[in-house]
C-alpha cells in the first residue's frame, strides 16, 4: 500500500514542481555541495521517536490527551547557548506542567526548536539605504545584517543549521533525561520574576500539590519512579527550506516509507499549501507527522484535498491541523471547517494558533501582539469546538523561557511603550516566560470549562 501511495515520490520530486518561500541561491555548485553534505550526516532524530509521537497525537485526536506546541518564531545561530535553550525548556515544562495538574491529562510537547531557523516572507527584496536587498529569511537562508553581501542566500548555512540544530537536541535531551524535569524537585524551574504575576500563589499552590502526590508515590513505591525524573520533548520547525528537510529525509531498516529526520514534526506554513506546488508533493511523501496552517486566503475544498493528499490512509495522529483566523474571523470561518472535515471524515488533532491572525504595529513601529487579543482567539476556538461537539486538542504559540518585551498586555500590563525595554526578535513577536506562564493557566480554564 506504502508503494503504491508514493509510487512517483521521490525526497527531491519537489524539484520537479512550481516552489514559493525558497531562495534562488545564485551559487549552484555551492548549494549541490551543502546538500550533499547534508545528505551524509547523521540523522538528529530517530523513525522510533517520531512513531511514537504519532501514537500520543493519536490520542490527541481522540480526546485523551493534549498538544502543547511553543517555541520561537524563528531560532538564530548566535542564540544557541545554554542560557536560552535551558529557559526554552523551562517554559515548555511548566507551560505543560501547568496544563497536566489542572486538566489532569497527559500533555505532549513539541517545541519549535532545534531546526526552526527559516521564515517566509511576503516580499523577495527589501530597500535599505535606497538599495534593493534580499530580505531576511532567517538564519538557514541569509544574515540578519542588512548589507547586500550579508543577504545573498548562502547554502553553506544548511550545514551551519544542521549542527545548530544538532547540539540544541544534544543538550534538550541531556535536560530531560537526567533530571532537570525531576518531579521531586518543582520548585527548581522557577524564574524570580514569576513572583510578580497575579497567578504566582496559585502556581505555588500547584507546586505544593505535586510535591505532596510525588511523596506520597515515594512512600508506597519501593524505589523512586524513573518517569518521575524524566520527560518527553519532541521537535518540529515549519518544512520552508525543502533543500535542508529533503536533504534529510532517508528510509530506515525494517520500516517502509521516508522519514524527516531532522525533526519529530515538520508543518506546511500558510503561505506554502498550494496542492501542486513543491511543499505539498514533499510532505505526502514523509511518514512523520506533518502540521497544516489553516488561515486567509483559504477555500474548505482545498484544505479537504490538502488533508487527502498528505493522508491518503486517513491514518490518526498523522495530521495536525492549526488554525489561525484572528480574533475578529474566527468565529465566521471554523464552524464550517469543523463540519466539513467531519462529514469527510477526515481524523485530525485541531489545533489553535492565536498568535498569527493577531499581530499589529504599536504606534512606536514595533511588530507586536495583545495578549487579551491572544486569549480572544483560544476562547473562541474553545467555544465554537464545545458548540460544534470537537475536540480542541492543542494550541501553537510562540513563546520564549526569557524576559522580553514583545507582546503588550498580560497580568502585569506591559504598554507599547515598554516593547523597546527588551525587544530581541527578528520575526515575530513571542509571550514571554511569565505571560507564557499565565495564558497556560487560562488556556486550561477554558479546556475544563469546555471537556470537565
Amino acid at each position: 500500500m506504502q508503494d503504491t501511495i508514493h509510487k512517483n515520490w521521490t525526497p527531491t520530486s519537489w524539484m520537479e514542481k512550481p516552489v514559493q518561500q525558497l531562495p534562488d541561491y545564485p551559487d549552484k555548485a555551492k548549494l549541490e555541495n551543502s546538500f550533499e553534505t547534508l545528505r551524509s550526516l547523521p540523522p538528529l532524530v530517530t523513525s522510533w521517536e517520531i512513531e511514537k509521537l504519532k501514537e500520543k497525537l493519536a490520542d490527541v485526536a481522540a480526546g485523551k490527551a493534549f498538544l502543547l506546541q511553543g517555541g520561537d518564531c524563528a531560532e538564530s545561530f548566535n542564540l544557541t547557548r545554554s542560557p536560552k535553550i535551558v529557559n526554552m525548556v523551562k517554559v515548555l515544562l511548566q507551560t505543560s506542567f501547568i496544563l497536566i495538574h489542572e486538566m489532569g491529562v497527559p500533555v505532549v510537547r513539541l517545541g519549535r526548536i532545534a531546526g526552526q531557523y527559516a521564515k517566509p516572507r511576503s516580499k523577495n527584496f527589501e530597500n535599505v539605504n535606497g538599495a534593493d536587498i534580499h530580505n531576511y529569511r532567517g538564519d538557514l537562508i541569509n544574515s540578519f545584517d542588512a548589507t547586500e553581501e550579508a543577504r545573498l542566500p548562502d547554502p553553506e548555512r544548511l550545514i551551519e543549521g544542521y549542527h545548530k540544530a544538532g547540539l540544541t537536541l544534544n543538550f534538550l535531551r541531556a535536560l530531560a533525561d537526567e533530571g532537570f524535569a525531576d518531579l521531586h524537585h518543582p520548585e527548581q524551574w522557577e524564574l524570580n520574576f514569576m513572583k510578580n504575576n497575579d497567578y504566582y500563589h496559585e502556581y505555588e499552590a500547584m507546586v505544593e500539590s505535586i510535591k505532596k502526590a510525588v511523596r506520597f508515590m515515594d512512600a508506597i513505591a519501593p524505589e523512586k519512579a524513573t518517569t518521575l525524573q524524566k520527560v518527553d520533548l519532541y521537535t518540529s520547525h515549519e518544512a520552508l527550506n525543502l533543500y535542508y528537510d529533503s536533504a534529510q529525509t532517508r528510509q530506515v531498516p525494517r520500516k517502509s516509507g521516508f522519514y524527516n529526520l531532522s525533526a519529530h514534526m515538520v508543518w506546511l506554513g500558510n503561505r506554502t499549501r498550494n496542492l501542486d506546488e513543491a511543499h505539498v508533493e514533499y510532505l505526502r511523501g514523509i511518514e512523520n507527522p506533518i502540521g497544516i496552517k489553516i488561515g486567509p486566503p483559504y477555500t474548505i475544498d482545498e484544505t479537504l484535498r490538502l488533508i487527502e493528499t498528505i493522508n491518503p490512509t486517513h491514518e490518526a495522529g498523522k495530521i495536525v491541523l492549526i488554525t489561525r483566523f484572528g480574533k475578529d474571523k474566527i468565529e465566521a470561518e471554523l464552524p464550517e471547517l469543523i463540519r466539513a472535515v467531519r462529514k469527510a471524515g477526515l481524523p485530525v488533532v485541531w489545533s489553535s494558533d492565536p498568535m498569527h491572525g493577531n499581530t499589529f504595529s504599536s504606534h512606536n513601529d514595533y511588530k507586536t501582539r495583545n495578549f487579551d487579543h491572544i486569549l480572544s482567539e483560544i476562547k473562541s476556538a474553545f467555544a465554537i469546538h464545545r458548540a460544534e461537539g470537537s475536540y480542541l486538542g492543542s494550541v501553537h504559540l510562540e513563546l520564549t523561557g526569557d524576559n522580553v518585551t514583545e507582546c503588550v498586555g498580560g497580568a502585569n500590563g506591559l504598554g507599547e511603550a515598554d516593547l523597546d525595554m527588551n525587544y530581541e526578535t527578528f520575526c515575530d513577536p513571542r509571550l514571554n516566560y511569565e505571560q507564557s506562564l499565565e495564558m497556560a493557566f487560562l488556556v486550561a480554564k477554558e479546556w475544563k470549562q469546555s471537556y470537565l
